[in-house]
C-alpha cells in the first residue's frame, strides 16, 4: 500500500503547531512583537510612538497583535479586538462583506460575533451560521477526548408551531454515563424537567428552565426528569447528576448476514480525535469477516475533524479506487487563490489519507497502514444533524464514483469549515474555506437531499424516510436500516407504512423565544468542518 506521503504528513505537523498552539497565543509566537520600533501597531493610526488605535478600513498584519492579552497584562481589549479584526479580514471566507465597526463599544465576543457576513443565502437562509468561539481549554478537552459537561444523553428536539406539539425524545445516551445508570434508552420522551411541563410551557421562564434542564454546563448540576420510557403506559421520575461524559463516537459495530453477503453497520457519532482508533477497529473488524456492504449511520453526526472523514473515505474505498484522487480541495477568500492563508503554504488538496495519523497517541499512533473494505458503494443513514464532515465524506466518495445511496432526511449543508484559532484563551472558529470534491462539486449549502428520481447535483438516490425511535439504533427493523437493507435487495425504496414514514415536514413557523435549543460552544463544535491536526 502506498502510505500518505511525506510532504503532506510535514502539512500536518506544520498545521499542528501553527493551529493548537498554547491557550495563551496565537496562530505564531510573536508576544509583544508588534510594540518593538517607533511606529504605531494600531490600525493605522500614523500618530507615531505606541498608540493602538482604529481607523476604518486600515489593518495591521494579525500576527503583530497576537497573544497581546488583558489577562496577562501584556496587552488590552483593544489589541484583542483589533487582533479579531484582522485575522477576520485577512482569512474570513467572506471578509469582504464584514461591517468595519469601530470595536469601542463591544466586548471581546460581542465584537467577535460582529465580523461575520450578514447576507443570506440564495434560499434566503443565514449565510453564515457557523461563527462561534470558546475557550482553548474546552476546545482541546472536547477535540481531543470528546469529554464534555452532560448527562450522556443525546434528544431529538421536536419544536413547538401551530401543527405540532413540543417533544423531547431520547435518540441514544453514552455508555457508563449517568444517563445509562438510569436504564435510559433510546425512545424515551420526557414529559417534564424540574416539574415544569414540554408540551405545555408558553412563557419564556419556562422555556428558559427547560433549556437549562437539559443543557447542563456545570458538574453536579441535578435536574429532575419525568420520562415516558418507550412501551410505558406510566411515567417515572429520575434525578441526574451532570458529569464530564467522555463520548464514544464510534458505537454499534455489527455484522448483518443476509441471503446475499454480509452487511457491516457502525454508528458514528462524531468525527473526534477519539475516533480514529474506533474507526479503525470497527473496519478491521468488518474486513475479517468479509462485508460485502456496509451501512454507515451518520444521523447524529454533526461533523469535526476533516481528516477523519478522509482516512474514513479510504477505509471504505480502498486503495485502487483513492489512487491519484483527491478526498477534497479547499478555496480560501480571493486574496488567497493559490496559497492557505493561515498555514502559508502553496494550495494541495487533500487527499484520501491512507494511514494513521495519531491525533490520540495514546489510543493509536501515526503513520500505520489503513484497513479498507474495497466497497464500490455505501448506504448511508441520515437526518438534519448529519453536517460538516459527515456531508465532506458523501462528498469525497460521489467524486471518485462510490456510489452513495442516502436513506432518511435531508443533511444540513455546511460546505464550510475552518481552522481553530487560539488567542488570549480563546479559540476562535470564523469560516475560511469551501471543500470541492475530485469532480470540483461542493454547492450543497442546502444539503444532501435522498431521491428516488435525483435531478439535481445535490440530491443523492435513495429514501425520504424518517428517524424511527420505537427501535434500537442497528436493530435490522429500525426504518432507516431496514430501508437501506430493502434497497440493497430490490434496488428502491420500501413502501410508506406507519412504521416507516417518510420524514416529518419542516414547521412553516417556530417562535424563536420558545425554542428548546443548545447554544453551548461545545454544541456548536460538534456541527463543524474542522482543518486541523494533531499537536
Amino acid at each position: 500500500m502506498k502510505l500518505l506521503s511525506t510532504s503532506v504528513l510535514s502539512t500536518v505537523i506544520v498545521s499542528s503547531l501553527l493551529l493548537a498552539g498554547c491557550s495563551g497565543g496565537g496562530l505564531v509566537d510573536e508576544t509583544n512583537s508588534g510594540n518593538t520600533g517607533g511606529g504605531s501597531i494600531g490600525s493605522g493610526s500614523g500618530s507615531g510612538g505606541n498608540t493602538l488605535t482604529w481607523v476604518e478600513g486600515e489593518f495591521t498584519p494579525y500576527p503583530n497583535l497576537a497573544n497581546q492579552c488583558v489577562a496577562n497584562s501584556t496587552g488590552s481589549a483593544l489589541n484583542e479586538k483589533l487582533w479579531l479584526r484582522s485575522w477576520s479580514n485577512d482569512t474570513y471566507l467572506w471578509y469582504s462583506e464584514i461591517p468595519d465597526e469601530n470595536p469601542a463599544p463591544y466586548s471581546v465576543s460581542e465584537y467577535f460575533d460582529i465580523l461575520k457576513t450578514t447576507e443570506l443565502s440564495e434560499t434566503g437562509n443565514e449565510k453564515d451560521k457557523f461563527h462561534f468561539s470558546m475557550s482553548t481549554a474546552e476546545w482541546e478537552l472536547l477535540n481531543q477526548s470528546g469529554a464534555s459537561v452532560s448527562y450522556g444523553l443525546n434528544f431529538h428536539l421536536q419544536q413547538a408551531s401551530a401543527s405540532v406539539d413540543r417533544k423531547i425524545t431520547v435518540t441514544y445516551t453514552e455508555p457508563n454515563s449517568p444517563a445509562t445508570s438510569a436504564n435510559i434508552e433510546r425512545g424515551a420522551v420526557i414529559v417534564s424537567i424540574n416539574g415544569v411541563s414540554v408540551k405545555d410551557a408558553n412563557d419564556s421562564a419556562s422555556i428558559s428552565q427547560l433549556n437549562q434542564g437539559l443543557f447542563p454546563e456545570s458538574n453536579g448540576q441535578q435536574t429532575r426528569f419525568t420520562l415516558l420510557d418507550l412501551g410505558a403506559s406510566q411515567t417515572r421520575d429520575v434525578t441526574l447528576s451532570a458529569q464530564t461524559v467522555v463520548s464514544t463516537p464510534v458505537q454499534n459495530v455489527d455484522l448483518i448476514p443476509t441471503d446475499n453477503g454480509t452487511v457491516g453497520y457502525i454508528q458514528f457519532n462524531s468525527h473526534i480525535a477519539t475516533a480514529e482508533r474506533g474507526l479503525v477497529d470497527a473496519i478491521t473488524s468488518l474486513r475479517s469477516n468479509n462485508v460485502n456492504d456496509l451501512v454507515l449511520d451518520l444521523r447524529y453526526n454533526g461533523g469535526g475533524l476533516l481528516a477523519l472523514a478522509s482516512q474514513l473515505g479510504y477505509m471504505i474505498a480502498g486503495e485502487q479506487a483513492t489512487q491519484d484522487r483527491i478526498f477534497e480541495r479547499s478555496t480560501f477568500n480571493n486574496k488567497y487563490p493559490n496559497t492557505n492563508p493561515v498555514t502559508g503554504e502553496a494550495l494541495a488538496p487533500m487527499p484520501f489519507i491512507d494511514e494513521s495519523i495519531g491525533f490520540n497517541t495514546d489510543l493509536l499512533g501515526a503513520g500505520q497502514a489503513l484497513p479498507s473494505l474495497n466497497l464500490n458503494r455505501l448506504y448511508v443513514l441520515t437526518t438534519s444533524d448529519t453536517c460538516s464532515a459527515s456531508e465532506a465524506l458523501m462528498n469525497g466518495l460521489r467524486g471518485i464514483d462510490i456510489e452513495v445511496i442516502q436513506i432518511g432526511d435531508t443533511t444540513c449543508g455546511k460546505p464550510y469549515g475552518f481552522y481553530p484559532t487560539p488567542n488570549c484563551g480563546t479559540t476562535y472558529f470564523t469560516i475560511q474555506f469551501k471543500g470541492e470534491n475530485n469532480k470540483g462539486f461542493g454547492d450543497y449549502s442546502d444539503g444532501f437531499i435522498p431521491s428516488t428520481s435525483p435531478t439535481l447535483a445535490s440530491e443523492i438516490s435513495g429514501c425520504d424516510i424518517g428517524d424511527d425511535f420505537s427501535k434500537p439504533l442497528g436493530d435490522v427493523n429500525e426504518a432507516m436500516l431496514s430501508a437501506a437493507l430493502f434497497y440493497r435487495d430490490n434496488n428502491r425504496c420500501p413502501a410508506v407504512s406507519a412504521a416507516m414514514a417518510k420524514s416529518a415536514p419542516k414547521p412553516q413557523f417556530i417562535d424563536q423565544g420558545f425554542m428548546l435549543q443548545d447554544t453551548r460552544m461545545q454544541n456548536v463544535l460538534f456541527n463543524n468542518r474542522i482543518l486541523t491536526q494533531v499537536k
